[in-house]
This record gives structure tokens, sequence and C-alpha cells, in this order.
């Protein structure tokens, strides 16, 4: 895994810009802190961070394929492609020779045999930047389901880019503008294909290749989510799930540096785990080491609500028994995830201010605390996506919402938006968020693939779906990302294979639902993995601390910068409501208005530290 940053110009010589790119390449340290390259030639600057994760001496970059002794493109990558192998041998057996053992030279090689549609060959997760030199032509390349981010922006003759906006961020040409769309998408909890927050920036869509020359840019979509009709009956859908999760688990543990899982104690994690440890067995390793994320004193504040019914840590410490994993438990304080400069760290991780609150701090530290034992962990995010985990696939009111269903759970069960909370009436009143949420929406439906003969519940749930894989799982992998790569850790996320996504997503509800529960056929496709308690336990989301001294912290903060006459956050805030909750003491807050708090204090960091023209 690592950073990449560049700059593309037809009108300027940029071999007299290397401190630029240098600088745009620094922005990515901590994405890759294990080394650092460049490539210079007058249209095209590549720069390129690593944190070496396969074929720790060769896989150095930019990479260059030479002809003649000339180069004829260089790549800037980050990911992995788990199909390296294969695809190899088969340029091998086409005639390409090959310097080094690793998967950046395979993805070099692929396009030099077949061109600019060779990202249908990749199976994996990356993000990257190929300059072919004869053509002066750039491709900028995103996997399928957007695991790995790439931004660019276009400002006069240049093309700016990078794996996050701080690397255009730091070209002299850019500036920090956010305008009243920007704040909405930053608002809206709602991830639009293509949009950034900031000004004239944009984002890779998903299976998705840029290309930039000289005339222009364009964009050409490579892979989509397609209807298809499903043939398979029960047994043999179960099987297939079973051998494409062992496959895809296999692959991804493929590491020259230490590997573990990330283990919540629920379904998706333990399986991944399980499997894990199985496929290490067979090759004589193992055992799997595993981590999970606790709160100091989360026994006795933890109290079951509407989303999590039970703690998580009996089940990671049963879980971790059953597979035989060598397991530790990172336990956070109050103190440590309400630290100012942990909150620096979530924030320069992240580049924009999003309302997570204590789960992006503790997300961080885990990872943080992995990463001194392991540089690649294996994570069980999607599995709800892709199976229909979350509550709000079976709650008929939610379902049948006019909106994106995890916006309408949260207003039934909490009432309100975290943004709703302290902000000023008549910012929420020019921004629109309603507004903004239902056009995004009715763009996202208008996507979804029909299926000829498919009922209304059917085609819902298939909406549904779609909503989810397109608009809600892009933001829970941002932040996956942001928060893993701010330690120089990679998380792979193996039910994020497409294979896997293509083939359950035309998988009937009604067959996804076979035992009237969430998520049946992964349950069902992992019974002889795990313990009947974690089979049987219900979905419980990532957790959220409960301590009451996080939320005392939070307020003592909040006050703090209430009292600062010059904060800029201030003009933003409904000033009387936003004492009114920094005054009040003693009892635990809800977790809207913590979010809201939490939210506020990084929006004035924020402000403070990108010097942000807010354009409204």
């Amino acid at each position: 895994m690592c950073g990449i940053a560049g700059w593309v110009d037809y009108e300027r010589d940029l071999t007299l810009e290397r401190d630029v790119l240098q600088t745009m390449t620094a922005t990515m340290k901590l994405r890759g802190p294990d080394d650092e390259g460049g490539w210079l030639a007058p249209r095209a600057g590549l720069g390129h961070r690593r944190l070496a994760i396969i074929d720790l001496e060769g896989g150095r970059q930019p990479m260059i394929a030479d002809e003649g002794g000339a180069p004829v493109a260089v790549l800037i990558y980050t990911g992995e492609v788990y199909n390296f192998r294969e695809l190899r041998g088969e340029l091998e057996a086409r005639g390409h020779r090959f310097k080094t053992h690793s998967d950046t030279e395979v993805v070099l090689r692929a396009y030099l045999e077949w061109g600019a549609g060779f990202p249908r060959r990749l199976n994996g997760m990356f993000a990257f930047a190929l300059w072919d030199v004869r053509a002066e032509e750039l491709l900028l390349v995103r996997d399928r389901l957007g695991i790995k981010p790439l931004f660019y922006q276009q400002i006069g003759s240049a093309v700016l880019f990078g794996s996050e906006p701080k690397a255009i961020l730091a070209n002299p040409l850019a500036s920090p503008v956010v305008d009243v769309g920007g704040l909405r998408e930053l608002l809206a909890f709602v991830k639009t294909p293509g949009a950034a927050v900031f000004r004239d920036m944009r984002e890779v869509r998903p299976g998705h290749v840029v290309h930039v020359r000289r005339d222009g840019i364009s964009e050409r979509r490579y892979w989509a989510l397609e209807a298809r009709p499903h043939e398979d009956d029960l047994q043999a859908t179960i099987r297939t799930v079973r051998g494409l999760l062992e496959d895809t688990v296999a692959r991804q543990l493929i590491s020259d540096v230490p590997l573990c899982s990330l283990l919540s104690g629920g379904l998706d994690s333990s399986a991944v785990t399980a499997l894990a440890q199985r496929a290490l067995r067979a090759e004589g390793a193992g055992p799997v080491r595993s981590f999970s994320v606790e709160f100091a004193g989360h026994a006795e504040h933890f109290t079951p609500d509407a989303l999590r019914s039970t703690q998580d840590t009996p089940y990671v410490a049963e879980v971790a028994r059953h597979v035989g994993s060598d397991h530790a438990g990172i336990v956070l304080s109050a103190a440590q995830l309400a630290d100012p400069e942990v909150r620096a760290a979530v924030l320069r991780a992240r580049d924009v201010p999003i309302a997570f609150g204590d789960m992006d701090a503790s997300l961080y530290l885990l990872f943080r605390a992995i990463r001194e034992r392991s540089t690649v962990a294996l994570s069980g995010e999607s599995a709800d996506e892709v199976f229909g985990g979350y509550l709000w696939f079976h709650d008929p009111e939610t379902v049948a919402a006019e909106t994106f269903p995890w916006i309408a759970m949260r207003r039934k069960i909490r009432g309100a938006s975290a943004a709703s909370q302290l902000l000023a009436p008549a910012l929420l009143a020019q921004i629109d968020l309603p507004g903004y949420v239902a056009a995004r929406y009715r763009e996202a439906l208008a996507e979804v693939p029909p299926l000829p003969g498919e009922d209304g519940a059917e085609r819902r749930m298939r909406e549904i779906s779609y909503l989810h894989l397109t608009r809600f799982l892009p933001i829970l992998l941002d932040r996956k990302d942001r928060m893993s790569m701010a330690t120089g850790l990679e998380v792979r996320v193996p039910f994020c294979d497409h294979r896997l996504v293509e083939y359950v997503f035309n998988a009937p509800w009604s067959m996804k639902t076979f035992d009237g529960r969430e998520k049946s056929l992964l349950r069902a496709a992992s019974e002889d993995l795990l313990p009947r308690s974690v089979l049987d336990r219900r979905k419980s989301p990532y957790p959220s601390t409960q301590d009451p001294a996080y939320s005392e912290r939070l307020r003592g903060q909040l006050a703090g910068l209430l009292a600062r006459k010059d904060a800029p956050v201030l003009p933003l805030l409904d000033m009387a409501r936003a004492r009114a909750v920094a005054s009040e003491s003693g009892g635990a807050v809800d977790e809207i208005l913590r979010s809201s708090m939490h939210q506020v204090l990084l929006l004035n960091d924020w402000l403070t530290r990108y010097r942000i023209d807010l354009a409204l």
C-alpha cells in the first residue's frame, strides 16, 4: 500500500518543478513510510511513497517500462492485485520478461499488452496513475468498489492528482476553497460518486478510468453492477459463496510482512478470521494474529440500544478460542478518545471533518497499536452491504422510505442528524441538506440496473442493495483507508472481491434471508467455522464508547472553543444552543449530540489548519 501524487501540464516544463513535486509527494509519507521516489519529464511529474508489502527489494516506484533503452510507460501504484501471479504467467507466455516479483510490474506490463482496457483483468484494490510516454497521456485508474482513493483537479493547463486531497492542495496552483456544494457533500452522509468537498476537485469514480490528454479530460467506466438472473438453487448458492470466500481470503493472505485480522466478534470478521486461520494452517503457518478494540470501563457503562444489543468482548474471546488465533485486545480510555492530538491526527488523515466522533478516534488508535506488530490486516468490512446485514434492511418502514435507508433509520431512532444540532439555522437553510439528499437519492435510484420480471419486493431490495454498495459502502471504505494508512497499516477487505459482490447482488432477497435472519447466506456458508453463539448473534455495528467521561471532555473542549472570540467556526454555529450544550454537566450525552460536539471541534480545527476559504 502506498501514496501517490503527480502533475501533468502540456504548457509548462515540469522538469523545473522538482521541489513542488517533492512537496506534494511528502504529504503521502504516512501512507508510504518505507521509501520515496519521483520521475519527471517536461509534461509529467509522478511521485510515490511506498509501504512495502510484496517484493520488498524489487517493488520500488515509480516503475518504468523501457523499450530500446527509452521509457515508454511510467507507473505509480497503490494497492494490491491479488491475481498478479496468474496474470504474470499469462504475460510471460506472451513474451514479457519481468525484473521483479512485484504486482506493480504486472500492472505495468498488463497495460503494455492489453492497453487501456486492462483494469478489467485485475482482481484487487488499487488506485494508480500511468503515464504513457509515447502518447503523452495520463491514465488515472480506480478499483471497482472504490477501496483505494484517488483525487484530481484541473487548473488551467495543469491536472494535479493524489491519493488524498492534501497532495493536490500542496501545489501552489491549488486553493482550499469550499463552496455550498462542498459543504452539502461534507454534511449529508451520502457519498456522491466523483464528488469532492473542495471546489473543482474530483474523485475518480469507482470502476472508472480517467484519461488526461492534450485535448482534455475524459472518463470511461470499465465496471458496474449488472442485474442478471440467478440460476443456482439455495445449496449451490451457499457452496459458491463459501468457495469464493475461501479463494478470496487465501489470495489476500499473500504478504512479505506480518499479517493479522480485525476481530469484532460479529459474523463478518469472525468468518474472515476463521478462514484465514484455516488457510494458514493448510500452508503449515499460523496461527493468525487477531486484534480487537475495547474501551476501559465499557462493561459497567454499556447499555443496550436499538443498534447495539450486546458487547463485543465476550464474543471476541469465544471466537479467538474457537479458531485458535493469537489474539490481543487494544484497550482505549476516554482520555485517549477525546485527546485533541488524536482528533488532529484524524483530521490530517481525512482532510475533511466527518462526524464519526469517537469511532474515528478509536479506529485510528486501534490501527496505530496494531501497526506496532503487523503491517497488513484483514477486515470484515462490506459484508453488511453485500449480504444485507444492517437493521434497516429488515425494517419495512425504512425500506419503504423515499430516501437512503441509513438516513431513514437515523431519523427513526435518533430523530435528527449531527449537522442539524449545533449549526446556525440560517446556514442550514442556505445549504438545504434535505433537498440535497433528496436529489442524490433520485440520481442513485435512476442508476439501479433493472431485472426484467422482478416483482416489487425483490426489485425494491435490489435498489436497497445498490444504494448501499454505491453510496454507503464508499463512506466506510474511505474511513477505513484513511485511518489505517495514517498509521502505515494496509487493511484488506475480502468481502469487496468483485466476483463475490456480483454474485450475491444477483441472488434473490428471499434467498439472502432464507432463514428469516439477516445475512442468511453468509451464516450458512460459515456454519462449520464458528461457535453457535456467534452465528446466532444479532448484528452489532462498530462499537462506540458509552463512558460519560468522554462526553464531559467534549463539553469542556466545546466550552473552551466558544470562549475564544477568534474561533473561525463561531459564525457557523447556533451559539445559544452550543452554549447550552457546553454548560450541561453530568450523565451521558446521546450519540447524535456527542457527534455534533465532535464535528464542531473538527470544523474549527479544519478551518484553522487548512485555511479554508468558505465561499458561501
